[in-house]
């Protein structure tokens, strides 16, 4: 890893937004499941585009990352999310080059990030926040100016890249006339042409209007499900995220506190019920609640309500058991649970949910 920066140094792949050349055919794009290596869904084997192992790194004696593990497949969409100062601008520049390690391990398409620095990151294709293009060129000469510096990339790529990204009538346009949208669109398919397998967004939905942010959600999608791209998005906006990732890792001062399907992480969380009771049956009420079957996570809050985890459908069952049991039940509202809920939970008391 300590080679990494003399490698990047001056080179094509740091000054054109963390892309890299990589030589391969029309037949090397990747598609979901294809085999090999990798996670397990639904009786179907991806392949690991991205495997980070047991990441740390000190700054000025500091621990940064603490242990870092997570995997990211092909064909799927990775959110990676923190609060200010958890890590994550650090671990993305680890696994990009820009930042050594001081223990673990990066490996990109099976290849040791660390041990063979020019073939690991050759499949990568990288943009943080807003990509800075030549202005005064049209998009297509900025892709051309890019090819040329990568090699290996002709024109016919170029012509299949613009289409994918939707970009045919504007594309000899200057790009100082594009909105950020479409800039956006240039600097992803700049990123794409040398046909990386894993593709690196560090908050790119910074500065959008929510029209841009929809079509840049639809089209990361598309990269994923008909390219089999593997898609690792860092972002604040976790309404996004919850809508446009497969999975997430959530890091919290250095460590990853909880990774695994959005739908299976919110489900943690999913089917809260709030009961506000009189006063004076408080204690009680959490003692009937506790004892049906079908409650869980019992707890009291302030102003005489209580919280817990059940199925909705079985609220009015609940209800009819507190009123039974002698409790006046003032109101009831269940919650739908959210990302950011989550989040919050997860990373305001050092990874402990709270309930």
């Amino acid at each position: 890893m300590g080679t990494s920066h003399s490698v990047l140094a001056g080179s094509s792949w740091y000054n054109q937004h963390c892309t890299y050349r990589v030589s391969v055919t029309q037949n090397d794009l990747l598609r979901p499941n294809r085999g090999g290596q990798g996670g397990e869904e639904d009786g179907l084997v991806t392949e690991t585009v991205l495997s980070v192992k047991g990441l740390q790194k000190k700054i000025g004696g500091k621990p940064i990352i603490r242990d870092i593990t997570f995997d990211v497949f092909a064909g799927e969409v990775f959110g990676f999310l923190g609060p200010n100062g958890a890590g994550k601008t650090t671990t993305i520049r680890m696994l990009v080059g820009l930042a050594s390690a001081d223990a673990g391990d990066i490996r990109i398409g099976g290849i040791s990030l660390r041990d063979q620095f020019p073939e690991a990151i050759a499949q990568v294709g990288c943009i943080v926040e807003n990509p800075e293009m030549y202005k005064f060129m049209t998009g297509r000469e900025n892709l051309e100016h890019f090819a040329r510096m990568s090699g290996g990339i002709g024109p016919e790529r170029i012509e299949e890249i613009v289409r994918f990204v939707d970009l045919q009538r504007a594309i000899d346009d200057k790009v100082k006339t594009y909105s950020l949208g479409m800039r956006q669109r240039l600097g992803i398919a700049q990123a794409l042409l040398h046909r990386p397998k894993l593709l690196i967004l560090d908050e790119p939905t910074n500065g959008l209007d929510p029209a841009g942010i929809r079509e840049l959600r639809q089209f990361i999608r598309k990269l994923a499900e008909e390219e089999g791209l593997a898609v690792f998005i860092s972002s604040h906006l976790l309404s996004e995220i919850e809508m446009m990732c497969d999975r997430v890792a959530i890091i919290n001062r250095g460590e990853v506190i909880s990774v695994g399907l959005v739908k299976d992480l919110m489900a943690q969380f999913a089917d809260q019920v709030e009961w506000s009771v009189a006063p004076e049956a408080v204690e009680k009420a959490a003692r009937l609640l506790q004892s049906l079957p079908y409650t869980d996570e019992v707890s009291i809050y302030p102003e005489n309500r209580l919280k817990c985890k059940m199925d909705t459908a079985r609220i009015s069952e609940a209800n009819l058991a507190l009123v039974k049991g002698g409790v006046p039940v003032v109101g009831i509202a269940s919650k739908t649970v959210t990302l950011e809920d989550l989040f919050l939970s997860l990373t305001a008391d050092g990874g402990e949910p709270r309930p």
